[in-house]
């Protein structure tokens, strides 16, 4: 068993399609109209076999309580793996990405979170390397 999709509620579509594909880097895989929302899906490259996120609308009446918790929690919706998360902050920082906590170091990971403008936190992490006995 492996995850196939999973999805960020987001206020709206087209906003968010820009945020995710053009400020993170992500490609559409799937975009079909489904009356007034459409069935949107990025990965990492497009490509078949990905883990795929669905930027799925936020209409339903429970969505906005529950982010709206998590976000005056401090609370990312989902998390990404980058390879150099310096270089991804400060990237995604000149582009003007809000960050609503800045590279941490936690362990064995280091993070960080942003806001994706279409009501969520994401975090950001990269795994540290442990040497070797």
């Amino acid at each position: 068993m492996k995850i196939y999709i999973t999805s960020v509620f987001v206020d709206d579509q087209a906003k968010a399609e820009k945020f995710y594909c053009d400020i993170l880097g992500f490609k559409i895989k799937d975009d079909i109209p489904m009356g007034d929302f459409r069935w949107l899906t990025v990965s990492q490259t497009g490509a078949e076999g990905e883990t795929e996120l669905l930027l799925e609308p936020s209409a339903h009446p429970a969505v906005g309580p529950y982010r709206d918790a998590l976000m005056a929690d401090g609370i990312p919706l989902a998390s990404f793996l980058v390879d150099n998360l310096d270089a991804e902050h400060r990237r995604l920082a000149s582009a003007g990405v809000e960050f609503a906590q800045g590279v941490t170091d936690m362990g064995n990971v280091r993070m960080a979170i942003l806001n994706d403008t279409c009501g969520n936190l994401i975090q950001l992490v990269q795994k540290r390397t442990v040497p070797e006995d």
